[in-house]
């Protein structure tokens, strides 16, 4: 239902505020538009001073129509609700909202659910922003609104994200490999102190962990509290660390042994190392979306083989289009020449030749009379022909073929679960290990124990970063393609 509790002060303004729908002629408005009335409690919106008069004069007769309209947030929610997301690698794993899998750490996708790729909406010739999801007049000029066909947009927020993260971690991370590579190796800076280097890594290094990385420590910790360790949990953990013991190497130098420092008293920082590991993760996690937005590109193929609106016979024989979504088995179809075939169904009255290659590869058209049945996202040739809905929705053959690609998709090959099962151990070997180089420096190291102690279980830490990177990329790569 079209509420708010928004202020208003304009009309007809698409560009700020909320849509909503005028609850009389369904045309899109603005939680601006400065036509509204109160009532019961709740604040309903008009695109022009004429709407508003009918809806004040009987407002029951407008909220009691079947098809009650709802503003485009509530519409979105329940969209959103209605989806599945699961994870690529452990099917099992289930959620009502996108999120993160407890187990891998890896995004959860959402279930590609039959349903048409574009949408019609109807809007005036003369007055573009007026917008509308059925057909009707305009409230300005009064003339009829025409339809037009717009592609419903793919969601790419987390690969925009990731994508940006990536290059300017990137741009932040090259320099710092440069100065750490060309100061071990070459004289390039021999003017330059130490320690202002290190400052430079650092303040170039500290955006790439802390904002370039931080989705990896938000997995990390979630794999933590889920008790399920995974690829992430190393891999913010060696990140961390290096970055940590930088820092601290960094401004305290004077707490590690005379043997760890240098002639100037500095001592050597991982700043390239947190910063490197970060930019390969996240390479990884952009080859891995992309690859996923491939796959499902591919479904959307499928999908859009089927068109959008469907031509219904009423009990009178009148003709009207009508949104595919809005088909009941059962409903009479007009199908005309050059049209797609919009549901299953069976042929009434007419007959014709149907393209049906996309579905059984047969290069010439079928001819189809009474009683022969039609499917959907065929297409019809140059007869004109009544059909009787069968099978809408998601019982459409396409649409079955669509669900079987998708779970294809979803499906575990054999190198995921050898690599599950090295992930379950590797991460936790790993960790154990670095505690177990802790304890034996701390009991039978060289004084000063505790800071060799420290210096060896972060190096552990860091040389595994590397290769539960070298486990996880190609992993994921090959997960995303399907």
């Amino acid at each position: 239902m079209n509420q708010t509790n928004s202020s208003v002060d304009c009309s007809h303004n698409h560009e700020r505020g909320d849509k909503l729908q005028d609850p009389v002629c369904g045309m899109d408005v603005s939680s601006m538009s400065r036509h509204n009335l109160s009532y019961n409690g709740v604040n309903y919106y008009f695109c022009c001073e004429g709407c508003l008069k009918k809806f004040s004069t009987n407002p029951d007769q407008y909220l009691k129509e079947d098809g009650m309209l709802e503003n485009t947030q509530q519409i979105s929610t329940k969209t959103a609700q209605g989806k599945k997301y699961i994870c690529p690698m452990h099917p099992h794993v289930q959620s009502q909202s996108p999120d993160d899998c407890p187990e891998c750490g890896m995004s959860l996708e959402a279930v590609a659910s039959p349903g048409p790729t574009s949408r019609t909406e109807y809007t005036c010739p003369m007055h573009p922003e007026v917008v509308s999801d059925r057909p009707g007049d305009c409230p300005i000029c009064g003339m009829a609104l025409e339809p037009r066909t717009i592609a419903v947009a793919e969601d790419n927020t987390e690969l925009k994200d990731m994508s940006r993260r990536f290059w300017i971690s990137l741009l932040l991370s090259l320099p710092v490999l440069f100065i750490a590579m060309s100061a071990d190796m070459t004289n390039l800076f021999a003017g330059i102190p130490i320690p202002t280097l290190f400052m430079i890594e650092f303040a170039l290094a500290t955006p790439v962990v802390f904002w370039g990385a931080w989705p990896f420590f938000v997995r990390g910790w979630k794999s933590i509290v889920n008790r399920s360790l995974n690829m992430f949990s190393l891999i913010s953990l060696g990140v961390g660390v290096a970055w940590l013991y930088s820092v601290v190497a960094l401004f305290m130098p004077s707490i590690f042994p005379a043997t760890m420092q240098m002639p100037d008293g500095s001592v050597p920082v991982y700043f390239e190392s947190a910063a490197i590991i970060t930019v390969l993760v996240l390479l990884g996690q952009v080859l891995e979306l992309k690859a996923r937005s491939r796959t499902n590109a591919s479904i959307k193929m499928l999908l859009g083989l089927a068109p959008n609106m469907a031509r219904l016979v009423d009990e009178n024989g009148n003709e009207k289009d009508m949104p595919i979504e809005q088909i009941q088995p059962g409903d009479r179809l007009r199908v005309r020449p050059g049209e797609k075939i919009p549901v299953d169904g069976v042929l009434q009255e007419g007959s014709s030749s149907i393209d049906e290659s996309m579905m059984t590869g047969e290069p010439l058209p079928v001819f189809k009379q009474a009683g022969d049945t039609a499917i959907g996202g065929t297409v019809n040739s140059k007869g004109s022909f009544i059909m009787q809905a069968t099978r809408v929705g998601s019982e459409t053959l396409l649409s079955r073929i669509v669900q079987m690609v998708s779970e294809a998709q979803r499906s575990r090959a054999p190198i995921q679960r050898l690599a599950d099962l090295i992930s379950a151990w590797f991460v936790p070997i790993v960790i154990l290990v670095s505690i177990t180089t802790l304890i034996i420096w701390l009991n039978f190291g060289p004084e000063p124990r505790i800071a060799y102690a420290v210096v060896n279980a972060v190096a552990v830490l860091i040389i595994a970063c590397p290769c539960a990177l070298g486990l996880a990329t190609p992993i994921s790569i090959m997960v995303g393609a399907g």
